[in-house]
């Protein structure tokens, strides 16, 4: 072999000779440790910004009982729709339907399902739905910037042959125990490569942290509001899935001859993100502060004389204190809501 030939070898990503460690009984996956780090740091950023836009601290966390597990439910169900026959087909497996923690989350029902259970949350802390959904938006994609190094323990999700010096290489796994293969549970014995390939999970983490930085730049230098950083991101991130997506060689659910149907997924929910951005023109709304120390959100104060802590120049009666009434956000000052 020649030096070239040799340094090419060794600038090839390794994959990790396993996905799972036993302890004693019990099996730590490193996918389920990416999902959770994942929530964890879409949380606490996601709370650091809405914060930081005047709401109440640990709302966040409120909220997420909610959407969390609604969002883990709705990317199995997206998986599981789309890949039916691997569990229903002929020598399909139904209970494999419920492995969640062998991988398998469609990001587009974990988004659905997932703002149905924020939406729940929301309501009960008395929060506008766009204006959560704006604060824990670039969170929300750096937690699927983190899962996609669970992909990276699990083999999966990548493309095609590459001589390209960041190839990935695939090693076979098997079960220690029997011998026989293993991709998921199983250890590589042999870390001879058996193919090398495009690693585009890695794309895509890539892309994933460059939309989270996108979103919070435009955010600030834009001051966007009702859901339209939500939209930014939702956009950004579709834009970068359509092509990765069509440099994925895994298996997949084919519509209109032979299309992935995450492509098809990927640009109709991009159109639809662009013409929110294009068509909602709304100021940044001001979420009030409560006027006392209500654990569930913001309330309606008309009391009449009450502490100090009503605006010293509030009039009850005024088309704005009506507004803010209503619908708790108002415009910022300085601005003119449409």
């Amino acid at each position: 072999m020649s030096s070239a030939v040799a340094t090419a070898v060794l600038a090839f990503i390794p994959s990790p000779d396993r996905g799972v460690w036993m302890l004693g009984p019990i099996p730590i996956r490193a996918y389920a440790l990416c999902i959770i780090a994942g929530i964890i740091v879409a949380v606490m950023w996601g709370d650091r910004r809405f914060v930081a836009r005047g709401g109440e601290p640990g709302t966040v966390t409120d909220v997420a009982v909610f959407a969390v597990p609604f969002g883990l439910v709705g990317g199995r169900l997206y998986h599981v729709a789309t890949d039916w026959y691997t569990y229903f087909g002929p020598g399909g497996d139904p209970v494999g339907a419920l492995k969640i923690w062998q991988g398998g989350l469609g990001i587009w029902g974990a988004v659905a399902l997932g703002a149905v259970g924020a939406w729940i949350g929301c309501r009960r802390r008395g929060v506008p739905l766009p204006f959560f959904a704006d604060a824990v938006a670039p969170g929300i994609v750096v937690a699927q910037a983190i899962g996609r190094v669970g992909n990276y323990f699990n083999q999966e999700l990548y493309g095609g042959p590459t001589t390209l010096p960041w190839g990935l290489e695939i090693y076979r796994r098997v079960d220690p125990s029997t011998g026989l293969p293993d991709s998921l549970g199983g250890v590589a014995l042999d870390h001879t490569p058996i193919e090398i390939v495009h690693p585009t999970f890695l794309y895509e983490l890539l892309w994933n942290l460059v939309v989270a930085a996108v979103v919070v730049w435009a955010d600030r230098r834009f001051r966007l509001g009702h859901g339209r950083a939500f939209a930014l991101y939702v956009a950004g991130y579709t834009l970068g899935r359509f092509f990765i997506e069509m440099a994925r060689t895994d298996h997949a659910t084919r519509v209109f001859g032979d299309v992935r149907i995450n492509v098809v997924v990927a640009g109709v929910v991009f159109i639809g993100a662009v013409l929110y951005l294009v068509l909602v023109r709304k100021p940044r709304e001001v979420y009030p502060v409560p006027a006392d120390d209500t654990p569930d959100g913001p309330v309606d104060d008309d009391t009449p004389g009450d502490d100090a802590a009503d605006p010293p120049a509030a009039d009850a009666s005024a088309p704005e204190a009506e507004t803010a009434d209503r619908d708790r956000v108002v415009a910022e000052p300085g601005e003119r809501s449409p």
